[in-house]
């Protein structure tokens, strides 16, 4: 059964928003979209870029360091079919934002 660690608040991640969090060493990057948040790991696999601080366009965030791409939803690399990030399972329970965390 995964546990559940709070990493936010609807109010500091509202709707249009990203943010990167740590715990235990690991860096997950939070998405609002649409009022759906979505967790994958934070950092880009390329060269180790922020994903959380990347331009989001509908679901698909942009690495800010080299322009790789990544869906938000699941992880899945835009421009390599064989990359994908782990995502993380997230539920909002009284407006905390609640990340399973391995």
């Amino acid at each position: 059964m995964p546990r559940y660690v709070k990493m936010a608040t609807l109010d500091e991640l509202p709707a249009g928003t990203s943010k990167e969090f740590e715990h235990d060493g690991r860096v997950y990057a939070l998405f609002n979209v649409g009022g759906q948040i979505s967790a994958i790991d934070g950092i880009c696999p390329h060269q180790g870029g922020p994903l959380a601080d990347g331009p989001v366009d509908g679901t698909c965030v942009t690495c800010p360091w080299h322009g790789w791409q990544f869906d938000v939803k699941t992880g899945q690399s835009a421009l390599n079919g064989k990359i994908k990030q782990a995502c993380y399972e997230v539920k909002v329970e009284g407006g905390e934002v609640l990340v399973a965390v391995v």
